[in-house]
């Protein structure tokens, strides 16, 4: 029987959900969810200097606006410091590493000597092999026994296989003089502990893997599946920085960005299949897999970021879309609706969600249904309403009065109206856009004056008209 697939999401709460931690949580959760298994979170809090709630707070917020849920309790790097602490004791107990007494200035003498004479200045310390009986009563590290000859080999199902010598890797410390662990040892407990069998993260970590590898080897525990995905650039190819933009998951729900389009995006930033680019969740579930990941960085581009969402909120329900935008609101600390003015964009949106690339799009073209009599034109329609227009509008409105109001009979009336005029329809659109929603730019005629219905449709004409 396969084993159950238990990957894990470990952000350090030192400020926002960055857009490349986004990307490594959802990996992680569509790889788990898509195989019926775990996806945990663990906070890597064991910087106390720089970790804050509020940073918690925000990568939570992050992954909740994304939808990715976790399994079980969120684990504290922090809280689990004893536990790092007695897998060291354990290995100085079995001989597999050692307390080093060398001071700084002691490592910083060998490394000059060693730099002088042209050597490598990885350190070697005089303690590893050192009798118990000589240990001076005064502060040390413990450090692991690193193997010195032959290779390690990093099996990523990424990268491929990547071989370390191993007379490039140090005795690295696992306790502090302080007796607190170091973040490395806590990451490898920490996975073991938590029955981690798949870590997918960034491919900077890729050169951390032969180090932590000699900690799962001399515990004798079974290292987890590799996988070490490339880093997300910007368009200038330049590692992803606040200079091209937003880095923020909850910045982009704040621009207005939808949630699934967030998704399909950054699935598709460094992992394709075949040629799709517009997916479902479903989808995007049943197809991932780590051999559809590229080595090469990704590049972050926000016209394409734009087409998807686009697409997004084209095929949304009308109901999820409406509470979305709702949401929306909320985040970016802008007024809510009212029930009735939601209930009116939930009508309009058949006819609003074709053509917008994110939710402020959308919410301005509903401007018609969300606004209330009189309604005020700005400036651009304002130039629609001359008294050449005004006494148009007048003149059509009795027409309207006692007409059915579907659009096959509105569009009879409004040409019949035009032909009599000797005019055509579009020089009335001008005047109806400004009259109905006090724009130039409006969703179809038509589709305004069905969602408004009769009684409000001819009033605002009537308002106009003056």
């Amino acid at each position: 029987m396969t084993a159950e697939v238990v990957t894990r999401f470990a952000p350090s709460p030192t400020g926002f959900l960055h857009i490349g931690g986004a990307r490594t949580a959802l990996f992680n959760w569509l790889y788990a969810r898509g195989r019926g298994g775990k996806f945990l979170l663990r906070i890597e809090d064991t910087d106390r200097a720089r970790s804050t709630p509020e940073a918690t707070t925000a990568i939570l917020q992050g992954m909740a606006w994304l939808g990715l849920d976790h399994d079980g309790e969120i684990v504290s790097q922090f809280d689990n410091a004893p536990r790092h602490a007695e897998v060291a004791l354990d290995l100085l107990a079995q001989g597999k590493a050692y307390k080093c007494f060398a001071t700084q200035d002691d490592i910083s003498a060998y490394r000059d000597a060693a730099k002088a004479e042209g050597k490598s200045t990885l350190y070697h310390s005089p303690w590893r092999d050192a009798e118990a009986d000589s240990h001076p009563d005064a502060p040390y590290v413990v450090r692991i026994k690193a193997p010195q000859e032959g290779t390690t080999v990093i099996r990523d199902e990424v990268q491929g296989d990547v071989t370390f010598q191993n007379n490039t890797l140090d005795d690295m410390v696992l306790l502090r003089s302080d007796g607190t662990p170091v973040y490395m040892l806590a990451v490898v407990v920490d996975d073991h502990d938590m029955g981690v069998t798949h870590v997918i993260r960034g491919d900077d970590h890729l050169n951390n893997a032969a180090r932590q590898m000699m900690i799962y080897n001399a515990m004798g525990w079974d290292v987890p599946v590799w996988a070490h995905i490339p880093l997300i650039h910007g368009d200038d190819g330049k590692k992803l920085s606040k200079r091209h933009g937003a880095l923020g998951a909850q910045e982009y729900q704040v621009m207005g960005y939808p949630a699934a389009g967030m998704r399909n995006y950054l699935a598709r930033l460094g992992w394709s299949h075949g040629d799709d680019e517009f997916f479902t969740d479903a989808q995007a579930l049943e197809w991932f897999d780590l051999n559809g990941i590229r080595k090469s960085p990704a590049q972050f581009d926000l016209k394409k970021l734009g087409n998807i969402c686009g697409q997004h909120i084209a095929s949304s329900g009308d109901a999820a879309l409406r509470r979305e935008c709702e949401a929306y609101l909320a985040a970016a600390n802008l007024p809510a609706l009212t029930p009735q003015q939601s209930d009116g964009l939930e009508q309009a949106l058949y006819c609003l969600k074709e053509r917008a690339k994110t939710l402020p799009e959308l919410i301005e073209k509903a401007h018609f249904v969300l606004t209330s009599r009189p309604v005020t034109p700005d400036e651009k329609a304002i130039k629609n309403l001359d008294n050449v227009s005004r006494g148009m509008l007048n003149e059509l409105t009795p027409q309207l009065q006692n007409a059915s109001w579907d659009k096959e009979t509105l569009e009879e009336v409004m040409n019949g109206f035009a032909a009599a005029k000797d005019t055509k329809f579009g020089k009335l659109a001008g005047p109806l856009r400004a009259a109905l929603a006090g724009r130039a730019v409006t969703p179809s005629v038509y589709d305004m004056m069905l969602v408004l219905g009769r009684d409000e449709t001819l009033a605002r004409l009537s308002d106009a008209a003056g």
